[in-house]
């Protein structure tokens, strides 16, 4: 039998261990001023370590130029702030910007107009089984997020393109998107019960896409009224550094894409490091339920060493290009100082026991302690003597008053700890890190790791 059948047997702390605790408390010099210092202050505040945050961050070895910083406000959009700052870095290139900015309302109407489809779809094909299974449970508990990845929004702009942000600005529910989330994964949650109680009773498949058309027509309406409408074509005009007239027409979102960014969204494709067990290197990965646009189908990725993730990331920097990259940020991190780096705090040290030595990446991964949560891009590198690198250039989406005029530094050590994804031009991986992409993929559970949303 499982020992966890039944029930278990709880016992008591033990009052020797208290009076063990407490004495060597009392006894601990360093504890007790801890402890005072902590009392009246925020604990990264004491534990940081000024000696480890004295980095050049005024320039570096290999750093790409971009227009002033975004910021995406009180919402989850950073997945889609970093991929839109990859794509508005090409325009300003290409037409001679000063600065650029694309509208972030807009693939945020188109996502979670598809990823309603998406969930109700799942709902469907998970009708036979009880609300209370894992997966239905799965499905039902955050449907709708902020969060995405970067295969969800490549699908996106391949179906609906992109506008400038004068096309489609910001609504107070795009910059403020928790009232609108709460309000809208409501519905979908009594569009679920609908769908699956019509499937209990018997619906035909007509009866069902029925319903499910009448559902995206209303939840279409709540969109449109926090975010207004997509625009179907939109007028451009747009003069350079010059005051130079780069720009003038009429386009409709795919058009503008097409002609302006230019990028082969194909080519570019996500690179993970997930050193379990579980996820063997050289193997490519999808995750059961994650995507949106549902003709596109889901996520799809490779596993590659964290060595490989960096060598394809610098290649690509040095041809000029920006890199998407998804990490665990609030690790190691001081926000005030703009800077992600291993030794910036010394929370042991603080503590008097392993807290961050307790747990290396895989054990992080597979023991629920870390994951991806924000996407950024990298926007330059510092290597040293021997081309490796040794601090990485972040521009973040959290506006230019953060860090270091909206840039964050990151050290490498600290790369290998909490990066878990970036976005590559193919042609930057090696014949096998390629075939490994393009070989058939594992899926894997909906609730793994790698299948957060940034």
């Amino acid at each position: 039998m499982n020992q966890t059948e039944g029930p278990i047997a709880y016992t008591a702390i033990p009052d020797k261990v208290t009076r063990n605790a407490h004495a060597a408390f009392a006894s601990d010099p360093a504890a007790r001023i801890a402890k005072n210092a902590v009392s009246a202050s925020p604990i990264r505040k004491v534990a940081r370590v000024p000696e480890a945050l004295s980095l050049d961050a005024s320039t570096f070895d290999v750093q790409l130029s971009q227009g002033d910083i975004t910021n995406q406000k009180r919402s989850g959009r950073c997945w889609m702030f970093a991929s839109l700052n990859t794509m508005r870095f090409r325009i300003m290139k290409k037409l001679n910007l000063k600065t650029f900015e694309l509208s972030q309302a807009y693939p945020l109407f188109w996502d979670k107009y598809e990823r309603a489809n998406w969930f109700f779809q799942n709902i469907i094909a998970t009708a036979n089984e009880p609300v209370t299974s894992r997966d239905v449970s799965f499905l039902l508990l955050d449907p709708l997020c902020d969060g995405g990845q970067w295969d969800m929004f490549r699908s996106i702009v391949k179906k609906y393109g992109v506008v400038p942000k004068d096309a489609m600005p910001e609504t107070h529910c795009s910059s403020n998107t928790g009232d609108m989330d709460a309000f809208l994964t409501r519905f979908l949650r009594a569009g679920a019960k609908a769908l699956r109680d019509m499937i209990a009773g018997g619906a035909d498949k007509e009866t069902l896409a029925a319903k499910q058309a009448e559902l995206l027509e209303q939840f279409y309406r709540m969109l449109a009224i926090c975010l207004g409408e997509p625009p179907k074509s939109f007028e451009a005009r747009i003069r350079d550094k010059d005051d130079k007239l780069v720009v003038s027409g009429t386009f409709s979102p795919k058009q503008f894409f097409d002609e302006y960014v230019g990028m082969n969204l194909d080519d570019y494709i996500s690179v993970i490091n997930a050193p379990t067990e579980d996820k063997p290197y050289y193997r490519s990965y999808s995750v059961r339920f994650l995507g949106n646009v549902a003709e596109d189908g889901g996520v799809h990725y490779v596993n590659l060493p964290v060595e490989s993730l960096k060598r394809a990331a610098i290649a690509q920097l040095k041809d000029g290009l920006p890199v998407w990259f998804g990490c665990d940020v609030d690790q190691n991190y001081l926000q005030d100082d703009g800077m992600m780096g291993i030794t910036t705090m010394d929370a042991d040290g603080l503590f008097g026991v392993p807290v961050m030595a307790g747990l290396d990446k895989a054990a992080r991964l597979d023991y629920g302690e870390s994951l991806m949560t924000h996407a950024m891009v990298f926007q330059g590198v510092n290597l040293d003597g021997e081309g490796k690198p040794t601090l990485w250039r972040v521009e973040n989406s959290w506006g230019k008053d953060h860090g270091h005029d909206g840039y964050d530094l990151m050290t490498d050590d600290w790369f290998s700890e909490y990066v878990y994804q970036v976005v590559i031009d193919r042609k930057y991986l090696t014949e096998d890190e390629l075939a490994a992409y393009d070989s058939a993929s594992t899926p894997l559970a909906p609730w793994d790791p790698m299948g957060a949303l940034a």
